[in-house]
C-alpha cells in the first residue's frame, strides 16, 4: 500500500463512519495502520469510530497514539480530554485540555471539542468563550447549538433562545434546536408544532432526531393543556427513544439483589474506619424529583458549591475493585468491591473529584444514581451527608417517562419498565434505611414545595451549618445548572409538577399497575 491509496481507505473509513458502518471504517483503518503504523490520521480516525460508537476506553487510547505520534496535535488532545472527562477521569481530562488550550487552534470544530469539555468539567463561562469564538470563525450557525446550551446552563436564557433561532434560521430541520428551544419558552401556540410535526413525517423512528422531534411536539401540546396529543407524542418520542438504546431489565435485576444481598447492617458495621473529609454532601434519588431544586437550596449557602453529576464515585468502586465493563456498574464489581478498603475508596473519590469540587467547605454531588451506592458512600466516607429525595411514585415515573434524556435511564422509555424499576429502587432504599438509619436524610419533594422555610432549614441543620436566608431564594443564584432543570429553576419553588401524572391518568394504566400492585399506590387494583 503506498500512502495515496491509504489516504483513499481513509476517506473511505471517514464515509463510513458518517453512515454509521462502524464496521467498515474500523476495517479501512486496521488496514491502513497495518501499513503505516504512525499514521496519525488513522488513529484519529480510530478514536472518533470509538467515540460515535461508544466505545470511550478505545477512543482514548487512540488519541493518546495520536498525541504521542504529533506533541502539538490540538484536535488529538482536545478528543483525548473529552474521552477522560466522559468516563469520569476529570484529572487526566485537565492535562490533556491544558495541552490543547497551549498548543492553540484557530479550527471552530476543535474549538467547539474544547468548549465542550470546560462544559463538562462544570465550568460554563470559559466554555461560552469557546463556543463564542467557534461561531465567530464558522460560516455557519451550527455552533449557535453550544452557544445555547451553554447560555442556558448560565442562566441567559434569552440569549440562548436566539442562538436556537439563529440555528433553525439556516437549518430548519435541526430536532435537536426544535427540542432545545422547546425547553426554554412556553408555547403559546400550534405554530412550532405545525413546523415539527412537518418535519417529523418526513423522520423515520430509526433515526436520532426521531425522539427530539416526538418528546418537544409532546412539550408544547402539555404547555397548551391538550393532554391526549401531548401523551401521544411523549408515547411515539419513548418507542422511538426505546428502538436505539438498548436496556438490560436482568442485568439491572441482578445488580439489586447483589446490592441487597452483600451490603448488610452486619457487612456495613463490620468495616473500618473510612476517609474522615466532611466536604462531601451527597444527593440522591430518581430523576425528575426535585434533586435540583434541593441541590439549590443547599448551593445558596456561602459554605456550599455544586460539583455538578459526578461519576466518580462509581468509577472509583471500579477501581478498588480492579474491575472494568462498559456498563456503569454490575453484580460482579458489587461482589468484588464489598471486600475492598472503604478508606482507600473514599480517598479516591476525593482525589478525583478534586478538579471540579471547589474549595468551599462543603461540595454536593447531584448524581441521583448514587443512591445505588450508599453503604459504600456510607462507609468510604463516614462524614459525607446524604440527602434523599422522595417523590409521589406516579408523578416520579411519569416525570422520567416525559423527558428525553442523554445517555442514561434507559428504562425510562417503557411505562412497565419504568415502573418496575422505580419498585426496585423503592425496596432498595428500604434495605439502605435499615442499614444506614439516621446517616440519610429523606426529603420530600411535595412538602418542600408547598412549604420551603422548614424544609429548607432541615437540610441545612442536618449539613451541620448555620442557617442563611439565601437559601430561601435560591432561584436568584447566578451559577451555573448543568441538568434538564437548567430553565426551571431560575423560578421560586411551585407546586405545578405535583399531581401532574393525573392529566395524563388514562393512558398510564400498565405503569400504574405495576406501581399498585407492588403496594406503592393507594389505588384499587
Amino acid at each position: 500500500m503506498n500512502p495515496a491509496q491509504a489516504q483513499d481507505f481513509l476517506r473511505r473509513g471517514y464515509r463510513a463512519m458518517q453512515r454509521g458502518d462502524f464496521h467498515e471504517a474500523g476495517g479501512c483503518c486496521s488496514l491502513v495502520l497495518k501499513h503505516f503504523p504512525k499514521a496519525k490520521e488513522a488513529h484519529f480516525l480510530v478514536g472518533l469510530i470509538g467515540i460515535e460508537s461508544g466505545d470511550w476506553a478505545t477512543a482514548k487510547q487512540a488519541f493518546r497514539n495520536v498525541v504521542s505520534l504529533d506533541e502539538a496535535h490540538t484536535a488529538g488532545w482536545a478528543q483525548l480530554a473529552r474521552c477522560c472527562v466522559t468516563m469520569g477521569q476529570y484529572n487526566l481530562a485537565e492535562k490533556a485540555l491544558h495541552n490543547a488550550v497551549a498548543t492553540g487552534t484557530d479550527d471552530p470544530l476543535v474549538m467547539d471539542v474544547i468548549g465542550n469539555v470546560y462544559s463538562l468539567l462544570g465550568d460554563q463561562k470559559t466554555a461560552l468563550e469557546w463556543f463564542d469564538g467557534a461561531a465567530s470563525k464558522a460560516k455557519t450557525a451550527f455552533f449557535e447549538l453550544s452557544r445555547a446550551k451553554a447560555l442556558t446552563f448560565l442562566g441567559r436564557l434569552d440569549e440562548a433562545r436566539h442562538a436556537l433561532e439563529a440555528v433553525l434560521h439556516e437549518k430548519p430541520d435541526a430536532a435537536l434546536a426544535h427540542w432545545m428551544l422547546g425547553r426554554l419558552r412556553t408555547a403559546e401556540g400550534p405554530e412550532h408544532i405545525a413546523a415539527m410535526e412537518a418535519i417529523s413525517v418526513r423522520v423515520p423512528d430509526a433515526h436520532p432526531d426521531a425522539p427530539f422531534l416526538h418528546y418537544a411536539i409532546g412539550k408544547d401540546y402539555e404547555d397548551l393543556g391538550r393532554w391526549d396529543e401531548a401523551f401521544k407524542a411523549y408515547n411515539a418520542g419513548a418507542v422511538a427513544r426505546r428502538k436505539l438504546v438498548n436496556h438490560d431489565e436482568a442485568a439491572e435485576e441482578a445488580l439489586f439483589d447483589s446490592l441487597q444481598e452483600l451490603l448488610t447492617k452486619n457487612w456495613f458495621d463490620a468495616q473500618k474506619d473510612g476517609y474522615s473529609d466532611a466536604a462531601p454532601v451527597f444527593v440522591v434519588g430518581q430523576p425528575r424529583t426535585g434533586t435540583t431544586l434541593i441541590e439549590r437550596i443547599m448551593t445558596a449557602h456561602s459554605d456550599v458549591e455544586s460539583a455538578g453529576e459526578l461519576q466518580q464515585f462509581g468509577m472509583a468502586i471500579k477501581r478498588v475493585s480492579e474491575m472494568s465493563s462498559p456498563r456503569p456498574m454490575t453484580a460482579e464489581i458489587v461482589k468484588k468491591a464489598a471486600g475492598a478498603d472503604m478508606k482507600a475508596l473514599g480517598d479516591l473519590y476525593l482525589n478525583t473529584t478534586r478538579a471540579v469540587r471547589g474549595s468551599s467547605p462543603r461540595f454536593v454531588d447531584k448524581l441521583p444514581v448514587n443512591y445505588l451506592y450508599l453503604p459504600f458512600i456510607a462507609a468510604a466516607l463516614p462524614n459525607a451527608k446524604i440527602v434523599h429525595i422522595v417523590r409521589d411514585p406516579m408523578d416520579s415515573c411519569f416525570a422520567s417517562y416525559k423527558q428525553l434524556f442523554a445517555d442514561a435511564y434507559y428504562h425510562s422509555y417503557d411505562q412497565e419498565e419504568m415502573a418496575r424499576h422505580h419498585v426496585r429502587y423503592r425496596k432498595l432504599m428500604d434495605r439502605w434505611r435499615h442499614v444506614l438509619g439516621e446517616r440519610i436524610l429523606d426529603v420530600a419533594y411535595e412538602d418542600t414545595v408547598a412549604d420551603i422555610e422548614p424544609n429548607a432549614r432541615k437540610i441545612i441543620d442536618f449539613l451541620g451549618l448555620e442557617w442563611q436566608d439565601a437559601c430561601l431564594s435560591f432561584y436568584e443564584q447566578k451559577s451555573a445548572v448543568t441538568t434538564a432543570s437548567a430553565a426551571q429553576v431560575r423560578e421560586a419553588a411551585h407546586t405545578r409538577s405535583v399531581g401532574r401524572w393525573k392529566k395524563f391518568e388514562k393512558h398510564l394504566g400498565p405503569m400504574q399497575s405495576v406501581l399498585n400492585t407492588a403496594g406503592l399506590l393507594k389505588l384499587p387494583v
